[in-house]
């Protein structure tokens, strides 16, 4: 269920079902409290794979040592937030950690607070607290997720430019406005060069 490995493997439907029973999942909080609650509702959906921390260090170091194929972190850490453990997963993780997807919890859901957990690398926010139903469908959004992978000096994780695409296809959005089905290739040929200028250039207005 890796990012890239996932999709090599075999493109989900939305017919599909999601076996976790083999899924291995890190899961990354201070509070333990929140890890088992998050891990009960893991094993409650057929997981059987869960590694607990509740330092980013420990998730370093057993990102080092094994393979994983979903991590699930909170944002707000003491020692290092789960912003900076996702931007060092994306470029210094190994493969396939890297491009495993990432869920982030949250208890801050401002805009901006969102837009920083997706400049980290991270697939989707959760807000906190976490309810079994939204973690199952977040997991289920990430493992369909066929955005490509991005690597460039200041930005590593999956391509953030798909806030009008909505969820992905099969998937009910939570927005009114989200489109639904597929969308298909271009109806229209594209604008020439001079069409585009026309369209960019001032215009006069008078008053």
């Amino acid at each position: 269920m890796t990012g890239r490995a996932m999709t090599e493997r075999k493109r989900l439907t939305p017919g599909d079902k999601l076996n976790l029973e083999r899924v291995k999942f890190l899961v990354v909080d201070d509070n333990t409290q929140s890890l088992d609650i998050i891990g009960q509702a893991l094993v409650g959906y057929g997981v059987r794979n869960i590694f607990k921390c509740e330092t980013a260090k420990q998730a370093r170091d057993l990102i080092e040592k094994n393979t994983f194929e979903c991590m699930i972190t909170a944002a707000q850490m003491p020692d290092e937030d789960g912003y900076s453990l996702v931007r060092w997963v994306r470029r210094e993780g190994g493969d396939p950690n890297r491009f495993m997807p990432i869920i982030i919890c949250t208890g801050h859901t401002r805009l901006s607070q969102i837009m920083y957990a997706r400049d980290s690398g991270a697939h989707f926010t959760v807000a906190k607290p976490v309810t079994p139903k939204v973690l199952l469908e977040r997991i289920f959004w990430a493992a369909k997720d066929e955005r490509e992978f991005v690597e460039s000096e200041t930005y590593v994780g999956p391509d953030r430019r798909f806030k009008r695409l909505g969820p992905p296809f099969g998937i009910d959005g939570r927005r009114k406005e989200d489109p639904k089905g597929a969308l298909g290739a271009a109806q229209e040929p594209n604008l020439s060069q001079d069409e585009i200028d026309s369209l960019m250039k001032p215009a006069k207005v008078a008053l």
